[in-house]
C-alpha cells in the first residue's frame, strides 16, 4: 500500500512539472516586443486604433492590421527578418516578410458579428486565405525579429 502511495505521489509530481514549460501565462492583454521596445496591448487599446476588416473560412473579423501595430509599437515593420505570434498554450507561429506586411493580415479582437468565440480567446491573428495552423488563436505575444 505505502509503495503504491509512493508510486503516485511521484507520478503526479512529475506529471505537474512536466505540464507547465512552455506555455504563455493566460493574459487579458497582447505583449509586442522586438527585445528592446515592448507595449502591452488591452483589447480596448486595440480597438482605438484604425479598425480593418478580414476573412478567414467564411468568418469575418475585426482587428488592427499586423504591420500597424508594430508601427504603433514603435517598431519598424519594413526592418524586420520575421515576427513571431505566440499563444497562451506556448503554440508559435514564425512569419516573414511577405505575410506580415500584407494590409489583409489582422490582430483580430472581435468578429465582424459580435465578438470572438471563446475558442479564438481574448485575441487572434487573421490571415485570410492562409492555412488554419497559421491563423494564431488565443494570441498574448508578437516578437519582432530585427
Amino acid at each position: 500500500m505505502k509503495t503504491r502511495w509512493i508510486f503516485w505521489l511521484l507520478t503526479v509530481t512529475l506529471l505537474a512539472a512536466c505540464g507547465g514549460g512552455a506555455a504563455e501565462p493566460a493574459s487579458d492583454s497582447l505583449l509586442v516586443t522586438d527585445g528592446t521596445v515592448t507595449k502591452t496591448y488591452t483589447v480596448d487599446d486595440l480597438a482605438k486604433l484604425p479598425v480593418t476588416e478580414a476573412t478567414f473560412q467564411e468568418v469575418g473579423y475585426k482587428g488592427v492590421v499586423l504591420a500597424a501595430l508594430l508601427q504603433d509599437a514603435g517598431i519598424d515593420p519594413a526592418a524586420l527578418k520575421a515576427v513571431k505570434a505566440v499563444a497562451s498554450d506556448g503554440y508559435s507561429v514564425n512569419y516573414e516578410p511577405a505575410l506580415f506586411l500584407r494590409q489583409d493580415v489582422l490582430v483580430a479582437y472581435a468578429q465582424a458579428a459580435g465578438p470572438l468565440t471563446a475558442d479564438d480567446g481574448l485575441l487572434r491573428l487573421v490571415i485570410p486565405d492562409a492555412e488554419g495552423k497559421l491563423n494564431v488563436r488565443m494570441l498574448t505575444k508578437i516578437e519582432a525579429v530585427p
